[in-house]
């Protein structure tokens, strides 16, 4: 067995009131493509945090090609041939592919800058990734899976031997999946390790060796992804047996409670028209890019739109600002939770009750008694899992974040919820704990707009399911016709 490239010994690391890491240890080899998989919190983010020098180890050793190393910064994580690409991508908009991609290390002719030799050095390593494209265009006119590719070429413009990817296909369609999967090959090829992080487990067959499990912030095994069944591996994840299904509900579907007609976005020629009832989970699918969250985005006042009316329990009502459609109990579970739903260096309490201040005021003040009061309602509807109420959301696991957005806008008394991809970046276990919330609100008359790319949550949830294509619905599919062909022949 050749030298591992990197090997990771008893790395521990704790928070106040969480061991995030303990005791982990694994190695992985030169070309090794591995998995790391887990439940949000077992402490795989820490670890990659550690790897990049974001955080420090409470013990432990990193070795490198057999040697120690200390890695205090992510600077000098680069240099020993580590790169990450978080899920959260880390780049500026306004500055060309080529900046973003030789940040801090733009190369220069006396004291001008090298505008020639770095656009020809981008634009050889894009051509590296198969992604061909000026290196001049700025990254703000790029899709995400454009950015990714971008983050890709910066990693290998450090010479990377080892690239971590966390989440790295939470907003990609199929063919640009497909087109990761080959680059990944080609890393292989060329003796570059990638761990591979994600939640999707019909990924970790298709494009890993090996698997790493991780639970409660230790190592619970590693194997050959031969070795494992999905249901296997999910009950490593977990600690237990579990029920890979979406659970089923018998929920009654009351009057309409929410009508949009001519719904125009600015900009986009096309309008739409729908309906919810009391007590329906309406799903709304498509392809990225359809217009299904902008629709959202628009009907909630966040853009503007150029026209369209609105009915609420039968009545016509203007929605012009979020500050409206939260009177008028409609509340929106955001795509990007960390970026839109929360303020993650706020604690868990001020989160949940910044979107109805008025639930906490006695006598003109905000009570602090009555702000952990609500925290703790709310955390224990849902079994929000945090050391305490005055925890910093930051600390959280991805899918106790998701809940705590959830029990804001329940907080908020919203009648109406948009959930805009509630399941996205959490963990198995965490998913169905928000699709038994979901089924609960709607037993409690709730109404739940769910927009999911995920298409066995689409088919398994809604009660009936509007598929968007080109910022339009192009179908209205009834519970009987709901079904993964019939979406996808539509979407496309």
């Amino acid at each position: 067995m050749n030298t591992p490239f990197i090997e990771i010994k008893n790395i521990s690391k704790a928070f106040p009131g969480v061991q995030a890491l303990d005791n982990v240890s694994f190695s992985v080899q030169p070309g090794e493509i591995r998995a790391l998989v887990g439940e949000n919190g077992a402490g795989k983010s820490t670890l990659v945090k550690i790897l990049n020098g974001n955080y420090k180890k409470d013990q432990g050793q990193i070795l490198i090609e057999g040697k120690p190393v200390v890695i205090d910064n992510p600077l000098v994580a680069a240099k020993l041939g580590i790169s990450i690409i978080f899920q959260e991508l880390n780049q500026v908009d306004y500055l060309s592919v080529a900046e973003n991609i030789f940040a801090g290390r733009l190369a220069s002719k006396g004291k001008l800058i090298d505008w020639n030799e770095i656009n020809l050095k981008a634009a050889e390593l894009l051509h590296r990734i198969h992604f061909d494209i000026d290196p001049k265009t700025e990254v703000k006119t790029l899709s995400v899976a454009g950015k990714q590719m971008v983050e890709i070429a910066k990693a290998l413009s450090y010479n990377s031997k080892l690239i971590l990817m966390d989440e790295p296909s939470a907003t990609l369609t199929k063919n640009e999946l497909e087109n990761l999967f080959d680059i990944i090959a080609d890393l292989k090829k060329k003796g570059i390790a990638v761990i591979y992080i994600s939640h999707r487990l019909d990924e970790i067959f298709s494009v890993c060796e090996t698997v790493t499990v991780m639970r409660d912030g230790k190592v619970i095994g590693t194997d050959s992804v031969s070795n494992f069944t999905s249901d296997r591996l999910v009950e490593m994840m977990v600690g237990r047996e579990i029920n890979n299904t979406i659970p089923k509900r018998s929920s009654k579907i009351g009057k309409e409670v929410l009508r949009v007609k001519g719904l125009k976005r600015r900009g986009i020629d096309s309008s739409v028209d729908f309906y919810l009832r009391e007590g329906e989970v309406l799903g709304i699918a498509g392809l990225v890019g359809a217009g299904r969250t902008e629709t959202m985005r628009a009907l909630f006042g966040v853009d503007f739109i150029d026209g369209g009316e609105f009915w609420v329990d039968g009545k016509k009502v203007d929605i012009n600002t979020p500050k409206d459609a939260k009177k008028l109990k409609i509340g929106f579970l955001t795509e990007d939770r960390k970026v839109q739903g929360l303020t993650l260096d706020f604690t868990v309490e001020s989160n949940i009750v910044m979107a109805n201040l008025e639930s906490i005021v006695s006598k003109f003040f905000i009570s602090n008694k009555k702000e952990t009061e609500v925290a703790k309602k709310y955390i224990d509807m849902l079994n929000i899992k945090t050391p305490s109420t005055k925890q910093k959301v930051l600390n959280l696991s991805g899918g106790n974040q998701q809940k705590v957005v959830v029990a804001k806008w329940l907080n908020a008394d919203s009648d109406i919820i948009i959930m805009d991809e509630p399941t996205r970046g959490i963990d198995v276990g965490a998913k169905l704990e928000i699709y038994e919330i979901i089924n609960d609100l709607v037993s409690k008359n709730k109404s739940i707009i769910l927009i999911s790319s995920e298409l066995n949550e689409i088919v398994g949830l809604s009660d009936r399911v509007m598929v968007m294509k080109d910022n339009r619905f192009v179908s209205e599919l009834q519970k009987d016709e709901i079904s993964s062909v019939n979406v996808m022949k539509f979407a496309f």
